[in-house]
């Protein structure tokens, strides 16, 4: 029996890039902060916590998605990976929007 890819996990916590507190989003997993858009490389597939990296995820672009969804491209300043991430509807739009004017 295969394994989910995605595991949900939706949890408080400091930002190690801007330093603010960031609540669960309710809805579905947080896995970045919506005040810089940064997250930590943590995860090989959504939740696992299985990646020894812990580098910081930078945001470099933004891809549409499916259902009219966004996705928030990042890139591990620490090993070079790239991931990406649903947009939540409380992401920082005007640094979604600055990041969407230089494409990926």
């Amino acid at each position: 029996m295969e394994q989910k890819k995605f595991k949900m996990i939706d949890e408080k916590f400091v930002c190690d890039v801007c330093g603010k507190e960031v609540s669960p989003l309710g809805y579905t997993a947080r896995d970045h902060c919506p005040y810089c858009l940064s997250s930590k490389h943590v995860d090989i597939n959504p939740g696992d916590r299985l990646a020894n990296c812990k580098g910081t995820l930078e945001p470099v672009g933004v891809e549409n998605a499916k259902k009219g969804n966004y996705k928030i491209v990042y890139k591990c300043k620490k090993c070079g990976e790239i991931k990406r991430n649903i947009m939540a509807y409380d992401d920082n739009m005007d640094l979604v929007i600055k990041i969407m004017a230089n494409p990926f």
